[in-house]
């Protein structure tokens, strides 16, 4: 199961060391200017400490969301830009070279007089072997050759970390094969979800009309599709379902796989994709496979054609001509998302090669961007703020002797990594030229669907990462038990050392506390040390733990973030859980500086103002209904406002720095207090 927790639109690490005190320069890192003083801090600390941003920072019309994420991602993305331009202006590469890699593939994503005369024939051998299908087993095959190239209809299949024995990869297969962003939208009758079915119910006719159907035989085709999609919605778990690791890890033999599925011929099934039968499996959604099972059974072969049709249709729109490109944008950044324009093509090319080649380009980017020595300032950083959560775990007053103990040894056993892997991947196997997009991407995602089926029952690499350098994102991966920082959020603005320690701490300190904290939250502390899936709780600190985190779920259910539309409290505890630790053990860290100790104000507000200042600073951003709608339904992150608020609201420290009195909006009360890290 992929079980890494990323921070999505967090974002905003600095790499710079904690200065101390030092050299202060208000103008660096918290600009006093963003504050709205209309606005009561007691009431509305997000509108206070970033309403004039908010209300001088429209968001441009490319963009769904604009806020510190994105700026941070514009930014670095001019550098991966040119990094692109002079590799693909760079005719004398030698073939094979990371450099004509990189810049062939950019050459032919932006030849667009080729592609626009191309059209969709890139994709017309795949489409000629699906309307050949004629038997069950010609489906299979088919399958696995668009697992491979183009996309993932039916379920995901692929090698991951056992999870229950995380020094070996498993073979893993889950629920998938759906165009919708949550199976919620297929089974929910709520006046949005009829519409988003209706709109993508269209979609997909235009779609299919680009490809030579008549009006009444792509209605025909799209009413198929949504009838077999929303069945595999059916049988698929939700996304709060999907947070129990016990739940989701089951491991069977071959024989326990094909008894539970044996409609579907998986023997032929790994034939095609190029791999030996394996031994072992973790079929994470048992009763979801067993229900596609069933379906390739009862369904007839033409049944399936027009379902598969579309999965390449989707998994290759980006690469084909404007009128794909148009209709998937229609649908997924205007109607779903709410964004006005199409993104620039370099930007969209870019962000395709970013997939298909991001440690080639990864390679590029370090060489231009990121010191050596940056990545040990930053890894003292973190060994800071570990310190920082070793005190308060030893310090709970609700956690037993045995379970702290527990709690300490699987800190300590924490990986880090920064900046970039030690070890590169080898692409050597990738064919990539000048004159063929989406050959070249079907022919990367070809080679890394092999690079990751090769490692089934192989002992886990630890070099290896789930992102790229140039990735604007961090995560924590609770069956390797790590923290990984890219170097792209490793960067200003978002730190200087002429800041003080308080916005470093606020905004830096804050990140980094929040990615530690995902070990021990709803999801990580079911992990141990080692990254298996164990409990080391008593029972009785499981059942106080349980309690505390039913405590956050119900704040953050109370709020609606717009319209009747209310966060989901399940779904985002995890996220929740770790801003508020994140504050905690920053906090507990910055308490150790001069600074704090000092009190000395700068623009007027004192250390402890300005750390929550910078933390609030951190999360501006103004979002389009469409994309807070999409975003409340599908994602495990609280929407911007209500990471600041909802956490700060627990806290004595902002309440005494900001004077916030007992009935004040930005104060739960005592019985409604969360406590955990």
């Amino acid at each position: 199961m992929k079980t890494h927790i990323s921070l999505l639109f967090l974002l905003l690490l600095p790499v710079l060391v904690f200065a101390g005190s030092g050299n202060k320069d208000s103008g660096k890192g918290f600009d006093p200017n963003n504050i709205d003083t209309s606005a009561s801090p007691t009431k509305d600390f997000y509108q206070f400490a970033i309403g004039n941003w908010l209300k001088n920072n429209p968001i441009p019309d490319e963009w769904s969301s604009w806020g510190t994420f994105e700026a941070l991602y514009e930014s670095n993305s001019k550098v991966v830009k040119e990094i692109l331009e002079n590799s693909a202006g760079d005719k004398n590469a030698p073939k094979g070279s990371n450099i004509q890699k990189v810049g062939d593939y950019y050459y032919s994503g932006m030849d667009t007089i080729k592609i626009e005369k191309a059209g969709y024939t890139p994709i017309k051998p795949f489409l000629k072997k699906i309307a050949d299908i004629k038997t069950k087993d010609d489906l299979i095959k088919e399958t696995a050759q668009i697992h491979l190239r183009v996309s993932q209809p039916f379920f995901w299949f692929g090698a991951g970390v056992d999870g229950k024995n995380s020094a070996m990869m498993i073979a893993q297969i889950g629920q998938g094969g759906l165009g919708l962003p949550d199976r919620d939208y297929y089974t929910n009758d709520d006046p949005r979800s009829k519409d988003i079915r209706e709109k993508y119910i269209q979609y997909m006719q235009n779609m299919f009309k680009l490809i030579g159907r008549s009006d009444a035989e792509a209605k025909k085709d799209a009413d198929k599709v949504m009838e077999i999609e929303t069945r595999l919605a059916k049988a698929s778990l939700t996304k709060v379902e999907m947070r129990d690791p016990v739940r989701n890890y089951n491991k069977m033999s071959f024989d326990s796989l094909k008894a539970i599925a044996h409609d579907f011929n998986w023997t032929l099934y790994f034939e095609a994709l190029g791999i030996n039968t394996p031994a072992e499996f973790d079929v994470n959604q048992p009763g979801f496979i067993a229900e596609v099972s069933k379906m390739v059974k009862e369904l007839p072969v033409n049944d399936w054609k027009p379902y598969l049709t579309w999965n390449v249709l989707r998994g290759s729109a980006a690469y084909l001509s404007s009128a794909f490109v148009n209709e998937a944008f229609n649908f997924g950044g205007k109607y779903l998302s709410g964004a006005k324009v199409l993104r620039p093509r370099w930007k969209r090319v870019m962000g395709a090669e970013d997939n298909a080649l991001g440690e080639l380009i990864g390679q590029l980017y370090i060489a231009k961007t990121f010191p050596p020595e940056a990545k040990e300032r930053a890894r003292n950083i973190v060994g800071n703020l570990i310190v920082s959560l070793k005190e308060r775990i030893n310090n709970l007053d609700w956690m037993g002797d045995d379970t702290k103990k527990a709690a300490l040894v699987k800190l300590a056993a924490l990986t880090v990594k920064i900046g970039y892997p030690d070890k590169w991947k080898d692409f050597s196997g990738v064919n990539i030229s000048r004159d063929a997009y989406f050959e070249n991407d079907a022919n990367a995602s070809e080679f890394l669907t092999k690079d990751n089926l090769s490692k089934i029952g192989k002992p886990v690499d630890k070099t290896e990462w789930e992102m790229h350098p140039q990735t604007v994102n961090a995560y924590y991966e609770p069956v390797r038990n790590e923290i990984v920082f890219p170097a792209a959020i490793l960067q200003p603005p978002f730190f200087n050392i002429d800041a003080d320690d308080a916005v470093n701490y606020g905004a830096m300190g804050v990140v980094i506390g929040h990615e530690i904290t995902h070990g021990f939250d709803d999801q990580g502390r079911q992990y141990d040390a080692k990254g298996n899936i164990k409990d080391w709780w008593t029972e009785n600190d499981s059942k106080k733990f349980d309690e505390r985190a039913k405590v956050i779920i119900n704040q953050f259910n109370n709020y609606a973030a717009i319209d009747t539309f209310h966060i989901n409290g399940e779904l985002t505890q995890g996220e929740n859980i770790a801003d508020l630790g994140g504050l905690n053990v920053s906090f507990n860290a910055f308490k150790k500086t001069d600074e704090f100790k000092s009190g000395e104000k700068i623009n007027g507000f004192t250390p402890v103002q300005r750390f929550f200042l910078s933390w609030a600073q951190v999360w501006r951003g103004n979002e389009r209904d469409e994309s807070l709608k999409l975003l409340i339904k599908s994602n495990e992150h609280s929407p911007n406002k209500f990471r600041v608020n909802g956490p700060l609201s627990n806290l004595p420290e902002f309440w005494e720095a900001f004077n916030v009195l007992p009935g004040d909006p930005m104060r739960r009360a005592e019985k409604d207090l969360v406590r955990i890290w």
